[in-house]
């Protein structure tokens, strides 16, 4: 019978912030930025959360629902340490782990009842190795899928373990509401209440039929999940087996709308240079480079360009996105966002093309020392000059470059 334990950090960017400066405890802190920014929420601790502040919401928006609450921009560089150290740990309990995002991670204990006992006390010789290398709390879900075993964490907080035994997933998932399905959102549930389906257990009565009449492909995937199965997305796949990301991509909201074309190229290069850290970062190199631009009336256009030769440099990302910006936008045309996605993927070989060979293994050369200095002093420490005055304060999120546990897939 498989084991799988799924834990999770509680409240991870507060709480980290809250080891630096512990005045914060116990009130309501929304990490992420300033109140008066257009940014979104990263995460908001418990106190904030019970004035209905969650992590996506806009800033300005928390900021009515709890104007007493306290605005932390974040410490990215902090958050990877301490992931870092959680990985540290789990690795020390399992061969085979899964870091799904900075503050979260499955593990396969099965065949490890001779090393830490049966999978209660395990999770709690876990639990307790982490406080310990952290001084932080984390939650742990147990079951015989990942699935059950995530549902199981979020039941199981704040710094609980929870274990669902073998053969009574249906049962515990039944009384549970659909939208404790991970992948389930707002439009999936509404639609969902509007055939009278509320709880996972009335989800488990249907017919697969139905649900794939009514939702295709992700209707039979609901009716594994509503049983306690790994089915769909994410939960098809074997814990550590995901394959590279099928693309990468950074965009950034300006505060207020620019038609600075200086500043707006130059910003440009900044996203440019972090798409490229994250494809070296997998091993990768892109084809496709395409440019995002939205205007102040939130007009979207999106426009993308092949590459001759595949890259991972940022100047070649850099100059491609430049290239289509200026034949894309309007001169003295407001933008509120920009952003740069690259697809179409390679592995990287290693070898040069016969043209510029020589300037690209310098350049290869340069970067990858670039991004051993990011590793160890932040995402800010290195940047190219075209993209000095487009820097920004690198954004909280859960899946940052440099993410413990990250290392190409091949």
């Amino acid at each position: 019978m498989r084991t799988v334990f799924h834990l999770d950090m509680d409240a991870f960017f507060v709480s980290v912030e809250e080891l630096f400066d512990p005045t914060l405890k116990g009130k309501p802190v929304v990490v992420g930025g300033k109140s008066t920014e257009r940014g979104v929420v990263s995460a908001a601790s418990y106190e904030a959360r019970k004035y209905g502040i969650h992590s996506a919401m806009p800033l300005r928006t928390a900021y009515q629902r709890c104007p007493q609450a306290i605005f932390v921009e974040g410490h990215p560089e902090r958050y990877r340490e301490y992931s870092g150290r959680v990985f540290d740990v789990l690795n020390r309990f399992s061969p085979v782990v899964e870091m799904a995002s900075i503050d979260e991670a499955y593990l396969d204990m099965t065949g490890t009842e001779r090393l830490f006992g049966p999978p209660l006390k395990a999770a709690h010789l876990l639990h307790e190795e982490v406080g310990r290398a952290t001084n932080l709390h984390c939650s742990i879900g147990i079951a015989t899928s990942k699935l059950v075993a995530k549902i199981a964490s979020d039941q199981a907080k704040r710094n609980g373990v929870l274990w669902v035994l073998p053969g009574t997933e249906a049962r515990y998932l039944a009384p549970l509401e659909v939208r404790k399905i991970p992948g389930v959102g707002k439009v999936t549930e509404a639609n969902l209440h509007s055939i009278g389906i509320y709880r996972i257990g009335d989800l488990a009565a249907l017919e697969d039929k139905v649900l794939e009449s009514r939702f295709g492909k992700w209707g039979l995937a609901l009716a594994g999940k509503s049983l306690g199965r790994d089915a769909g997305g994410w939960f098809d796949a074997e814990i550590g087996s995901r394959g590279a990301p099928k693309s990468v991509s950074h965009e950034h909201t300006f505060n207020e709308d620019t038609h600075d074309q200086a500043r707006l190229e130059s910003t440009l290069a900044h996203l440019a240079e972090k798409v490229a850290r994250r494809l070296r970062e997998h091993g990768l190199k892109a084809r496709t480079i395409q440019l995002k631009l939205r205007d102040t009336d939130f007009n979207t256009i999106t426009r993308a360009q092949s590459l001759p030769v595949p890259t991972q440099l940022d100047i070649a990302l850099i100059e491609a996105s430049r290239r289509l910006f200026r034949a894309n936008w309007e001169q003295g045309r407001d933008i509120r966002l920009i952003g740069i996605h690259a697809s179409g993927f390679d592995y990287e070989d290693g070898q040069m093309g016969l043209i510029d060979g020589e300037r690209d293994e310098r350049w290869r050369q340069a970067l990858t020392a670039a991004d051993k200095l990011r590793d160890k002093f932040g995402e800010s420490a290195v940047s190219l000059g075209s993209g000095m005055q487009g820097k920004f304060r690198e954004r909280v999120h859960e899946n940052p470059a440099a993410l413990p546990g990250k290392e190409p897939k091949r």
